[in-house]
């Protein structure tokens, strides 16, 4: 690989079995958003985070957020409480609803919902006549949020929790799949995920009745009738067969995947630890990521910033990018509620994600070490 090939945050890599799914999709004629590449991903994924839980396989991970709270019952003038560090996909689904989003601020050991200030918020919200509708807390770049914690608060006020696991497919707390503790989750297979589908997603649901009427929604509400009959409003969010068929390829390799990923964390960190100015985000006890993307938080000085670094990586064709500007920082979600102590605002402007790719070589990850350390020094 010459010194001036382009390393990516987080490139597609195919396992080779997916080509065989296609193909089979192509050879019977199952072009459609039906078939059985999509019964058979849900069924892969299924018994790969529960066997107790239910999958619909969408269009993409915002669609299984929008959809989710749709079923939770959230409608105009409605009030979901939010993590406010995540991308947007996160909390648009709320606004397409008519409902509003209120975020809370992280907390320090995982980066995600702060149990402490969802509380706050929670009994704020009550106080000003707003109940909120739904939690959807995020587990970020793979790290789960402290579910425990934040699961005990949602049943003290019975809110639903709606967890967003779209980068967290094979992160584990104390054991449990992430994207099975709430009574609705979503998954995302973008490209640049653990697995991808090219585009898509999946809807997890507790209950059967939910999993069917998110797929009855995603096909647009067509009733069982001869002619079309619509009786309430659908949307097309089923994911098609060949997509699907790339997705059961890509579950083939999964644990390879996370294996990689968490290989490129613990080699990151056995290179840069010993910097004083950079730090990780580490797992606490009983926690497990899939390391989807590997972190660190730059402590800025006179000369060197989060900044400083992400341009002398651009500039040596290296593709990095700071952690995601919370959403009460975006201009779109100015006038929404915010739960703050600081926390989202600082990992912003100190946090930068590392090229993560399941496919990058040690030469790739040393590339990337090198220039860091001739920053920093």
């Amino acid at each position: 690989m010459s010194i001036n090939s382009k390393i990516w945050l987080s490139s597609p890599h195919m396992g080779g079995g997916e080509r065989k799914y296609v193909e089979e999709a192509f050879d019977t004629n199952w072009i459609a958003p039906l078939g059985p590449n999509v019964t058979g991903f849900e069924e892969d994924l299924k018994k790969y985070l529960n066997e107790d839980i239910y999958v619909a396989a969408l269009s993409s991970g915002t669609a299984a957020i929008h959809l989710g709270l749709i079923l939770l019952g959230v409608g105009p003038g409605d009030e979901v409480i939010c993590q406010s560090l995540t991308f947007s996909a996160t909390a648009n689904p709320i606004v397409y609803l008519g409902a509003t989003p209120v975020f809370v601020d992280s907390e320090k050991e995982t980066w995600n919902m702060s149990p402490e200030l969802l509380e706050v918020c929670i009994k704020d919200r009550i106080a000003k006549g707003k109940k909120p509708k739904v939690i959807i807390p995020v587990h970020l770049y793979g790290m789960p949020a402290k579910m425990d914690e934040i699961m005990e608060i949602a049943a003290k006020y019975s809110i639903p929790i709606f967890e967003d696991a779209a980068e967290a497919l094979g992160s584990k707390l104390n054991g449990q799949m992430c994207g099975t503790f709430g009574i609705k989750a979503c998954l995302s297979f973008n490209g640049n995920k653990i697995i991808t589908t090219s585009g898509g997603g999946a809807m997890i649901a507790k209950h059967k009745s939910s999993s069917d009427k998110a797929v009855f929604l995603a096909t647009q509400a067509r009733d069982n009738a001869q002619h079309y009959q619509h009786s309430e409003i659908g949307y097309n969010y089923r994911m098609s067969n060949i997509v699907a068929g790339i997705g059961r390829g890509q579950m083939e390799v999964l644990d390879l995947h996370i294996k990689n990923r968490r290989s490129n964390f613990f080699y990151y960190k056995s290179k840069l630890d010993q910097i004083e100015e950079i730090s990780f985000l580490e797992e606490p006890l009983g926690y497990y990521s899939n390391r989807w993307l590997t972190c660190i938080l730059i402590k800025p000085n006179i000369e060197i910033t989060r900044e400083s670094v992400r341009i002398a990586l651009a500039n040596e064709n290296i593709e990095s990018r700071p952690l995601w500007k919370p959403m009460h920082l975006q201009p779109v979600f100015k006038d929404s509620p915010f739960y703050s102590d600081g926390t989202s605002e600082m990992l912003f402007e100190d946090g930068l994600c590392l090229p993560s790719g399941s496919n990058l070589t040690k030469s790739d990850l040393d590339r990337v070490i090198k220039v860091i350390r001739k920053v920093m020094s």
